[in-house]
């Protein structure tokens, strides 16, 4: 199966800009993420668009924070941002805040002040709401409005120097209260907050707000394209506006469709509940959608990469299908993951005829999809061995090719064992399973003639590990848990994780590498998660080795 890169437009745009010569031809984007939570797939989006946008055209990309809201911002997430993107792959050409440029933009306020452009507010936020009117009634004017410059300017100053409580007064932008751009009707441009910034402390009591602040940045640092989602094109007029009456760098907007996840939810209040209300065990579960969630399950950069590439950029929205993601994985790890042997629901097979206390190497093949096979390792056989329990049946129908009463299969690099008989325990489950082999079958000397139709996996006994395995699905059992009725949570997927404790691999996985991921022979992809010990290792399951929901669903 192969998936043909999607079109991106933007690069369309960027390259004729740099034909003509813009900017003197050099390309400058930036990612602004608001350091209050963590990255998730639709960030991913936007850092390999600016990054690899930056990259095509032989320019940079700033990262810059956009801390203007020192209530929801916290280090910990500056420093968790900076670390999704490094791992995906991406270094910054600078890094920037915008508190770097907070007594910059109440320069530029001042500037709009004495311009007439800008007034201090008295009102509340519910009556400049109420004054706004409607997309087809023009706003009213507040009484505010026609102040003098000299008493915006004493006000403003008097609003830095915290002499008015929160709320009590604000600045706006005098533009247009009749214009059919509900954000061109006097917008906001600074609030009053009584709250410790996690760069600044308490040097600031005012902060600008977004639609100030952003196009500002963008301007300061001379962003050449500044790129955003589909959201921010009614903003553009204000971000225009905002540039050409302070006469400073004329930064360029351009928009994009965001892109939606089925299964999930990717907004950013939603997680926020997912994590406080314990529904996830942290902002890192492998189930949630955030980039630090993603690669505790085992996902790759490469592969969220190559996912961003194949849902291309366009000016529509859409739901891409998660199924996509979950093909860049597999695929990568098809070619890539290391081949072991896991049981993760064990029931106990011996083989009577086999000599007690024996114990043979086989060898394995690390990756058949390597040149090679990736190396080898060798892997113990001996009398008694743990198989899935889903591989026997008491009753086998036709076209069962495992192990039930007289029937054959191959144990995956060794033997040709038949079923000879089974002992259930008191509760009527199967406990163990008894057969027969056939010394001369051996995988790669086999001289036996006999013909089987099914290859079984197994882990001796003797030398098996116990693990934990946790097995991760969907954390969501509709398509867009956002769009129902009632509470998106109702609609969490009570099987989205499934903790095994007695769970058996083979000995080689002992010295496994945390950043290693592995195939579990039939079973699925899988990596070691990071709370594991040498003693108490952890397996998380990546994903299936096929698309299990399709076949579900009827698809």
């Amino acid at each position: 199966m192969s998936i043909e890169k999607a079109p991106n437009f933007l690069e369309d745009i960027i390259a004729e800009d740099v034909r003509l010569g813009k900017n003197d031809g050099r390309v400058l984007t930036r990612f602004p993420p608001e350091p209050n939570g963590y990255l998730h797939l639709g960030h991913a989006t936007s850092i390999c668009l600016n990054f690899g946008l930056g990259q095509k055209f032989n320019g940079q990309t700033n990262l810059r924070f956009d801390d203007t809201n020192p209530v929801t911002e916290d280090t910990e997430y500056v420093e968790s941002i900076q670390r999704d993107i490094q791992w995906l792959g991406f270094q910054w050409g600078n890094l920037f805040y915008a508190s770097d440029y907070f007594e910059q933009m109440y320069a530029f306020a001042v500037t709009l002040i004495k311009k007439g452009l800008a007034y201090v507010e008295d009102c509340s936020a519910e009556e400049i709401a109420a004054m706004k009117g409607t997309p087809t009634e023009p706003g009213k004017a507040s009484p505010s409005r026609n102040r003098s410059v000299e008493e915006n300017l004493e006000l403003f100053e008097a609003m830095r120097a915290g002499k008015f409580k929160e709320g009590e007064k604000t600045l706006r932008a005098k533009i247009d209260l009749a214009s059919p751009n509900m954000h061109l009707r006097d917008p906001l441009m600074y609030r009053i907050k009584f709250a410790h910034h996690h760069r600044t402390g308490d040097k600031w009591c005012i902060y600008p707000m977004y639609d100030f602040a952003h196009g500002q940045s963008d301007s300061i640092e001379q962003i050449t394209h500044s790129i955003c989602t589909l959201e921010f094109e009614v903003h553009k007029p204000l971000y225009n506006w905002f540039i050409e009456q302070l006469g400073i760098f004329p930064s360029q907007q351009y928009e994009f469709a965001r892109r939606n996840i089925n299964y999930t939810v990717m907004s950013k209040r939603k997680l926020m509940q997912l994590v406080n209300e314990g529904h996830v065990n942290g902002w890192d579960d492998p189930r949630m959608p955030t980039i630090s969630g993603i690669r505790r399950r085992g996902y790759t950069a490469a592969s969220i990469r190559h996912f961003c590439e194949l849902t291309g950029i366009s000016r529509r929205e859409n739901v891409i299908d998660v199924s996509l993601l979950e093909y860049c994985i597999r695929e990568e790890l098809n070619k890539t993951a290391t081949r072991r042997m896991a049981v993760i629901n064990p029931v106990k097979l011996i083989i009577d005829n086999y000599e007690e206390g024996k114990v043979e190497m086989l060898t394995g093949e690390n990756n058949p999809e390597v040149e090679g096979g990736g190396g080898t390792r060798e892997i113990p056989f001996s009398r008694e061995l743990w198989i899935e329990r889903e591989d026997f049946m008491e009753e086998p129908p036709k076209k069962f090719f495992r192990l039930g009463p007289g029937l054959t299969v191959r144990l995956k690099h060794a033997y040709i064992i038949k079923c000879e008989s089974f002992v259930k325990n008191e509760a009527g489950e199967v406990s163990e399973i008894h057969c027969t082999y056939f010394p001369e079958s051996r995988s790669g000397q086999d001289t036996s003639g006999i013909q089987v139709k099914g290859t079984m996996h197994f882990v001796s006994a003797l030398h098996a590990l116990p693990v934990q395995v946790n097995l991760y699905d969907r954390l969501f059992k509709v398509e867009n848990p956002s769009a129902e009725e009632g509470d998106f949570k109702s609609y969490i997927n009570e099987q989205s994780l499934t903790v095994v404790q007695n769970a058996y691999v083979e000995p080689a996985l002992r010295d496994a590498d945390p950043e290693e991921k592995f195939q579990f022979i039939r079973l699925g992809y899988f990596c070691f998660d990071q709370d594991s010990k040498r003693d108490q290792m952890i397996f998380n399951r990546t994903v299936t080795l096929k698309d299990t929901w399709a076949k579900e669903a009827g698809k």
